[in-house]
């Protein structure tokens, strides 16, 4: 049965992550939104809502450790595993914004997070300040994006009704609500059977699950081309990721930060979103050869987090 939910929830997030994101870019691009703000924020937050429904579910049975684990695991998911296999497939180019903004958006909302964390919970005032940090970030990306050219009427989605789209992305929601519940009630049972923490299951099995539609949004956006798209929906899924989800997420309940998160995970998370800086620095781009590198730290990092820690 443990097994079940846990497949049931994954499958479930992710079709219910893909019908959201089709039915929310389809209408964005249909009032004239520019690809990169598509990407930045409605892609952003429709990949990143599985991590938002297993997080107030986790808080609600008050299991912290599994929200904050799952979301540390998911950015290195994101940012080691998926930035790097999109980069290994052809070389990534960084625009200026993104060197000026995004990226230290990422960074400091992964160091402030650490620094929250610090007294081992994550309060309702963390969570408000966490919370005004996405706001912050929304709306600079709105205005930046305003200075884009119109999307092209080759980049705008094929004549059809806006009804359809707007239930697509309403039945997606339901959707992932669905498969957040099973996945979280399967992974705390799975912890509880094979007396590992929260925090492991959340860092491994929940992260690598819940990072599946940024992993397929990107690599379908790489292999299209659409690179804007990519990038900006892998760096605006960690801002969030941080800021709104935890931030919501520790507004429902305080949660529980544990000592090896405080010690380890946290670190090992900021320390990949610094390592990012030189990368995206040099060049302006993301090489195939440091997108193998990242691939081949993600490999080591879940190979040390399963034989030390489990």
């Amino acid at each position: 049965m443990t097994a079940a939910l846990i497949v049931g929830g994954l499958v479930a997030l992710v079709v219910g992550a893909e019908l959201l994101v089709r039915g929310a870019a389809a209408l964005a691009l249909r009032l004239g939104i520019p690809p990169i703000v598509v990407g930045l924020t409605i892609v952003s937050i429709g990949t990143s809502l599985p991590e938002l429904a297993v997080g107030v579910d986790a808080a609600r049975m008050g299991a912290g450790p599994l929200a904050v684990g799952n979301i540390a695991g998911t950015n290195v998911v994101n940012l080691l595993l998926i930035l790097g296999l999109s980069a290994a497939i052809a070389p990534i180019a960084i625009k200026r914004n993104t060197i000026r903004f995004e990226l230290p958006m990422m960074t400091v909302a992964a160091v402030l997070l650490a620094v929250l964390a610090l007294d081992g919970e994550l309060s309702r005032l963390d969570g408000t300040v966490l919370l005004t940090l996405a706001v912050v970030f929304s709306i600079q990306v709105v205005r930046l994006g305003r200075r884009e050219p119109p999307p092209d009427e080759d980049e705008l989605p094929p004549v059809g009704n806006p009804f359809v789209d707007a239930l697509m992305l309403i039945g997606g929601m339901v959707v992932v609500i669905l498969g957040a519940d099973w996945l979280v009630d399967g992974a705390v049972d799975a912890a509880r059977a094979l007396g590992v923490s929260e925090a492991i299951i959340g860092l491994t099995i929940v992260a690598i699950g819940t990072s599946m539609p940024e992993l397929v949004t990107t690599l379908i956006s790489t292999l299209r081309g659409e690179r804007d798209v990519a990038i900006g929906n892998l760096l605006g899924s960690s801002v969030y990721n941080l800021a709104f989800i935890l931030g919501a997420t520790s507004l429902v309940a305080p949660l529980e930060v544990t000592g090896e998160l405080i010690r380890i995970d946290l670190p090992v998370m900021v320390g990949v979103s610094l390592v990012c800086i030189p990368v995206f620095l040099s060049g302006r781009r993301v090489s195939r050869g440091e997108g193998i590198a990242f691939v081949l730290g993600y490999a080591v990092y879940l190979s040390a987090l399963l034989l030390l820690r489990t």
